[in-house]
């Protein structure tokens, strides 16, 4: 079986996969038409986010067996047409889980306590203890939206401290705990003091954090973005930061990634945009909530497992 890798992941993955005696091509510098040339070779493909694999694309390969994406997304990848055609669909989510809840948590945790505000102004020469006045997150609700690998993470993140989590997910029943409570969406919407989604995008979630939401939430709250960029529209947000409905903002995805989220496409951005990067209630990072060391070994190594696992019983 030969598994054509797209992007470049840890070596791991080829490492484990080629001692099970599959065939491992380096495709990590190849062109979209270069890759098609080998077409009928195709069985496996080991990809991130360089190329949208729709249904023609996907047709292309006649012989395609399995698709290994590394990491959790996968709007990248026409899943309905894998789900007909029985091509098997990988992804690894539970190996960046732990990286995301600590970058929310980091997050979090500076824009409360205003670090990157009193940091800048601290090398400015500027001396502002009362500008600087902190906020604590015990005594707080946080509302967690999507309760997957992310979003549970980080409410186990939040187990050492004594605030209240709220946690809700369209498609999960029966996950409340001792340390997190089963919630509806009314319910964070209405006594969150903290709202940090953790969702996929598809067509239900895009602009999911619109005027609307915003104006739904009964208390002015932090809000933490770490799933994808487009769920959050970036227009209501500023109008939010605006009127102080929302304190804070801490963005791992934008809405104006790139779809392979290795830049920020747009050559002209729109004001929206500018604003948040002049605000120092806003804590920006580019897409690597789930980029740690340890993550990127995790990622490939979780998916070895499926991989491997599902040869075994082919």
């Amino acid at each position: 079986m030969n598994v054509f890798f797209i992007d470049k992941v840890h070596p791991i993955l080829q490492e484990r996969l080629a001692k099970s005696g599959l065939h491992c091509i380096d495709a990590t510098q190849w062109s979209l038409d270069e890759l098609l040339e080998r077409r009928n070779e195709v069985h496996g493909l080991v990809v991130r986010a360089r190329f949208f694999l729709n249904a023609e694309l996907i047709a292309s390969f006649p012989n395609l067996a399995f698709i290994a994406r590394s990491g959790s997304g996968l709007e990248n990848i026409d899943t309905a047409y894998c789900k007909e055609h029985q091509i098997q669909l990988f992804n690894s989510p539970e190996g960046n889980r732990n990286a995301v809840a600590e970058h929310a948590l980091g997050m979090l945790l500076a824009l409360m306590n205003k670090l990157c505000r009193a940091n800048d102004q601290i090398n400015r020469g500027l001396w502002k203890r009362e500008d600087n006045r902190g906020e604590e997150l015990d005594g707080k609700t946080v509302g967690i939206i999507g309760y997957g690998n992310n979003g549970s993470a980080f409410a186990k993140k939040l187990r050492g401290f004594d605030v209240k989590v709220l946690a809700y997910d369209k498609y999960k029943q029966g996950f409340g705990d001792a340390f997190v409570l089963e919630s509806t969406l009314e319910a964070i919407l209405n006594s969150a003091d903290v709202i940090s989604l953790h969702i996929p995008q598809n067509k239900e979630t895009l602009g999911f954090v619109d005027t609307s939401f915003i104006d739904s939430v009964q208390k002015p709250f932090y809000l933490l973005n770490l799933s994808r960029g487009k769920i959050v529209n970036t227009e209501a947000l500023m109008q939010g930061l605006a009127s102080n409905k929302i304190k804070a903002a801490g963005l791992d995805v934008l809405e104006f990634e790139s779809k392979d989220f290795e830049s920020i496409f747009a050559t002209q951005l729109p004001a929206s945009f500018e604003y948040l990067l002049a605000s120092d209630r806003v804590m920006l990072s580019p897409h690597v909530g789930g980029w740690t060391k340890e993550s990127y070994f995790k990622l490939s190594n979780v998916l070895a497992d499926k991989i491997l696992e599902w040869a075994d019983n082919q």
